[in-house]
């Protein structure tokens, strides 16, 4: 059954701090970490690391912007809705993938302990010394943004992709 019933949506909540434009050689240093973690890096892996730590650190401005990036980009959105569960769908992702997002569990969720031998290990069977290098910091870098984008109450829903580029 089918009706003409509007939807009211909960308010949009305020942001609590303009951080960029409060500490903007912090927002441009960021921005150039953000670079230089990313080259060399598989941009889908990229994508996938983003998305998924933003997931583990609930930061809905993130998941918006890499979301709506990843699917610019032709990701798809299967693999996309998959990820928060992608240990019981691990048939939608390579191997390399996998690796990544473990890895990415490991470094995002340090409360459970250091990031296991046997991760890092399977990490580093699938990506060189330069490329696990550089996994290794845009898992930090992204997580650093998740921070920014919870502690200031980023508002998701505005972000269309190639926004900052």
């Amino acid at each position: 059954m089918t009706t003409n019933e509007s939807k009211t949506y909960a308010p949009e909540h305020a942001p609590r701090l303009p951080w960029a434009k409060a500490a903007p050689e912090v927002y441009k240093a960021m921005i150039k970490l953000n670079a230089a973690a990313e080259q060399g890096i598989d941009p889908v892996i990229a994508e996938l690391v983003k998305i998924r730590a933003s997931q583990l650190n609930h930061c809905a401005l993130c998941l918006d912007m890499h979301t709506k990036d990843a699917l610019a980009a032709g990701e798809s959105v299967e693999r996309i809705i998959q990820l928060s569960a992608w240990e019981e769908s691990a048939h939608f992702y390579t191997e390399k993938e996998l690796a990544a997002l473990e890895l990415t569990e490991a470094v995002t969720v340090l409360t459970d302990g250091f990031v296991p031998d046997e991760v890092y290990e399977r990490a580093a069977k699938h990506f060189d010394e330069a490329e696990l290098a550089h996994l290794i910091a845009a898992i930090t870098v992204i997580n650093a943004w998740n921070r920014f984008g919870v502690t200031t109450r980023g508002v998701p829903g505005h972000y269309t992709p190639g926004m900052y580029k």
